[in-house]
């Protein structure tokens, strides 16, 4: 789905190097075990509550990317290293 695929990667890209393990676990587990990219998007985008067991440090943080306060042009996937 192109809109997780700019939000995750875009995320990954501005705070991953910087996680924690723990983090790392968080994010793993919300990019890896919903099963509808729609539910995850969705609740970054605040459109629906976020169930207990994804509301979370990273969580948090990927609402806060979501809403874009510095208005960045996220327009296109970050390149690879």
């Amino acid at each position: 789905m192109l809109e997780n695929g700019l939000l995750l990667s875009t995320f990954a890209a501005s705070h991953l190097n910087r996680m924690n393990e723990n983090q790392i676990k968080q994010y793993d587990t919300l990019i890896n075990k919903p099963s509808n990219d729609w539910d995850l998007y969705y609740w970054a985008t605040g459109n629906q509550p976020t169930p207990e067991e994804y509301d979370n440090e990273v969580m948090e943080m990927l609402k806060k990317h979501a809403q874009n306060e510095n208005k960045e042009n996220r327009s296109r996937q970050p390149d690879l290293y």
